[in-house]
């Protein structure tokens, strides 16, 4: 096991930013992208043109103008915002199921985790978060090239010291001996995750908790059965997730309210009753608050299950 030091025990979200850190650059809620500081480099957008040196010794979530007088905004890498950037090699866990997963896997800082199915790094780097300062992650992955960019991902985003990626089939290995009785949790996201589960059992201590996510309900009956030998307190969940969309509109114009009735998806009333002329022309400005029309539905189905503490 990976002992921390001195020099591993904080993530590296610096308040400041430096030449060569890595900034979520923020255009709006849905446009957002990741750059490498560089106090040479400059960035180009619609906003016109922005110099690297500008931001360097400024605080992360500065307001940064261009040469036109447009603006962004300089964000820290934290896991959820990486979440939204991060290069998709794979199909990911988003916000929802990521917080369910380190709340049921009762993670704290200190606790040791392997997750098998790395992926994007997605769910490793909320891990390493959670986990921080003192604790590690351990997380697998059978394809060689992914492993690889997860470790350059996890240098950029400052949580290498925190996580150890390895290649491994674990479906047909199993989880290395080196690591039996050390895990507080395990999370697995395999196609066959019934073939990791008799591993998983003898890395977990006493007590330890095991989480599964698969996408369809087979696999999660097959994982149960499984789990029914070793395990207990098994329970499976679903994560929907709805988002709204908050932004300032103008009210009280005939067309502005009719626009936002049509987008809203009710049909615009033809016939209104105003107290005088006056309303007709006049606005006023609210905060309005509307379902996003592309939220997530169903993402996969999350097992948890707690070793049987033995006699």
């Amino acid at each position: 096991m990976l002992l921390p030091t001195e020099s591993t025990k904080a993530l590296s979200f610096k308040r400041c930013i430096n030449d060569g850190d890595l900034v979520i650059v923020y255009e709006r809620h849905d446009v957002m992208k990741p750059v490498k500081v560089c106090k040479d480099s400059v960035l180009q957008n619609r906003f016109g043109v922005f110099k690297h040196s500008d931001w360097i010794g400024n605080p992360f979530g500065t307001k940064a103008f261009s040469n036109k007088g447009g603006f962004v905004y300089l964000l820290a890498p934290t896991p959820e915002l990486w979440t939204l950037v991060l290069s998709h090699r794979t199909q990911i866990l988003y916000i929802a199921d990521i917080s369910f997963v380190v709340m049921y896997l009762e993670i704290v800082p200190g606790c040791v985790v392997l997750e098998t199915g790395t992926g994007s790094g997605s769910l490793t780097t909320s891990l390493a978060r959670a986990v921080a300062p003192t604790g590690h992650v351990y997380t697998f992955d059978f394809h060689e090239q992914r492993a690889a960019s997860a470790r350059e991902d996890f240098e950029k985003t400052g949580i290498s010291s925190l996580v150890t990626v390895d290649v491994r089939d674990i479906q047909g290995e199993g989880f290395p001996k080196k690591l039996s009785g050390l895990a507080d949790s395990v999370f697995l996201d395999l196609p066959q995750p019934w073939l990791a589960i008799p591993s998983a059992a003898e890395m977990l201590k006493q007590d330890g908790v095991i989480c599964s996510f698969s996408p369809c309900i087979e696999q999660v009956q097959r994982a149960c059965e499984a789990l029914r030998s070793n395990f207990i307190d098994i329970r499976t969940f679903e994560v929907l997730l709805r988002t709204y969309e908050v932004k300032e509109m103008k009210m009280g114009g005939g067309n502005n309210e009719e626009e936002e009735e049509k987008g809203m998806g009710r049909r615009p009333c033809k016939r209104r009753h105003r107290s005088n002329e006056e309303d007709e022309d006049s606005g006023s400005q609210m905060v309005m608050a509307r379902p996003c029309s592309d939220s997530r539905g169903h993402t996969g189905y999350l097992t948890f299950a707690r070793l049987t503490c033995l006699p």
